[in-house]
């Protein structure tokens, strides 16, 4: 066999490993979570907020769904400050993000906070580039 032949085989089969590999590990990382999710079924309470001037909506992970696939509630038109408790499960983060067409001329801050304490919070900017407020479960570390 020609070693240009060789090459391109040993070129293939290295593609074809790692795609199997990511694949696998992909599935793996799915399991592991929801074992985690399983074991650690202690649930938490955080409580997000949103103040500024002008808000169109406040999307937040409202505890349905999974830690890979959380539920997303949303609320319209909401009044500012809006102050909203939710319990989570698990390794589920909590995630809040107020929607405006100006989120950083509106004076938008979201804040998540858990027993008192502040897990995130950002505003302005921070907030556009940041997607929202999202903290790590408590639970999980």
């Amino acid at each position: 066999m020609k070693r240009s032949t060789r090459t391109a085989l040993r070129a293939v089969t290295a593609a074809c490993l790692v795609a199997v590999l990511a694949f696998a590990l992909a599935a793996c990382s799915d399991e592991a979570v929801e074992q985690v999710d399983k074991a650690v079924d202690e649930t938490y309470e955080v409580t997000y907020e949103a103040t500024g001037r002008s808000v169109d909506s406040i999307q937040f992970h409202g505890g349905g769904g999974d830690a890979l696939n959380p539920k997303i509630e949303t609320v319209g038109g909401p009044t500012l400050p809006w102050r909203k408790t939710v319990t989570l499960c698990g390794i589920m983060p909590a995630a809040v993000l107020p929607v405006a067409a100006d989120p950083a001329g509106a004076g938008i801050t979201c804040r998540i906070t858990h027993k008192g304490k502040v897990l995130a919070e950002e505003n302005g900017k921070g907030l556009v580039t940041s997607g929202g407020c999202v903290a790590e479960s408590p639970v999980g570390g």
